[in-house]
């Protein structure tokens, strides 16, 4: 079943009537991290288990950017992104609330009342320890198991995932990503951290003086730390090893920051289309060169560094993007 996603809560209603009750968890779910994947994966076998529908609540755009916007963090993910892991998990549905000043004004009883149980007919909902949520973040999950045993629904509290002795979260993630660390990011994941956009044409310095090279514009909020990468490349449905400078190309004079990367024995001419980056290690900072030549040999070491790892670490030459 594909994934029904959903605007608001007169569209649900519309779509799934006044009928089966819903087994769900709220959240941002920046990442759809390991500890998101749990939560969704026990909703999921719930609602199975007792054949109610499957669903998650989430916002777009994240709470901090209406409330506090100078403390927003940069997204992970696109909504995208998120909509199409929620898809993959094999929810049924999907409601995505946009979060503006009314919604933040809901209590925390109101917004389950009016949304959860009037529009969604609440029976299960699952949501880790630290869960907020209503005006102020004034409701917890003391005050939700509370507010279950009123109005007749279940609340599951779900522990935490911890990975080499450190919880996983999203600003874990965050953090990982914009230092740079992206393997350390994978395990929290269970994938590498990736960029989608669009490809557009360059400078065409690549194809004449140095390593052709295709220019991603991404849709992410979050970037890598500036420097060079062992990525895979995916284009259409086929993924390639590929090298990655994410940065301002500063050997000539850039200003604006870019992605650019070689993949690897790739023949082929593309100048448009969508693409993903999915980024496995870190070889190496961004540097400034004296001239092409010197980064030109500087490419060619980072090209073996970049095969030595895929060899190591198993990825293919070239794979299916879903197999990737």
């Amino acid at each position: 079943m594909t994934l029904a996603i959903l605007h608001s809560p007169e569209q649900w209603t519309a779509r799934f009537g006044a009928g089966g009750r819903t087994v769900l968890s709220v959240g941002n779910f920046d990442g759809i991290h390991l500890g998101h994947q749990k939560i969704l994966r026990l909703v999921l076998e719930r609602a199975r288990a007792t054949a109610q529908l499957s669903a998650v609540v989430t916002f777009d755009p994240h709470p901090l950017r209406v409330l506090r916007p100078e403390q927003a963090p940069r997204m992970i993910q696109t909504l995208a992104q998120r909509l199409k892991d929620f898809d993959r998990t094999g929810l049924d549905a999907a409601l995505v609330l946009h979060f503006d000043r009314a919604l933040s004004l809901l209590s925390p009883e109101e917004f389950i009342q009016r949304i959860l149980i009037h529009r969604l007919h609440l029976a299960a909902i699952l949501v880790g320890a630290n869960f907020r949520f209503g005006h102020g973040g004034a409701g917890n999950v003391r005050l939700l198991a509370n507010f279950g045993k009123q109005h007749g629904f279940d609340v599951e509290i779900v522990s935490p995932v911890e990975v080499e002795g450190r919880v996983v979260s999203s600003t874990a993630v965050r953090n990982a990503i914009a230092e740079g660390n992206v393997a350390d990011a994978v395990p929290l994941l269970g994938r590498p951290f990736s960029l989608t956009g669009e490809i557009r044409p360059g400078a065409g310095r690549g194809r004449t003086i140095l390593f052709p090279t295709l220019n991603l514009v991404p849709e992410q909020e979050l970037l890598p730390k500036h420097g060079v990468y062992a990525t895979e490349s995916v284009i259409g449905a086929s993924a390639h090893r590929s090298v990655t400078n994410v940065g301002t190309r500063p050997t000539f004079d850039g200003q604006d920051v870019t992605v650019e990367s070689y993949l690897l024995g790739f023949k082929e001419q593309v100048t448009g289309g969508p693409m993903e980056v999915r980024f496995h290690a870190r070889l190496r900072d961004e540097q400034k060169f004296p001239g092409p030549d010197q980064l030109r040999a500087q490419m060619t070491r980072d090209i073996a560094a970049a095969q030595d790892y895929f060899s190591r670490s198993g990825v293919p030459e070239h794979a299916s993007a879903s197999e990737a």
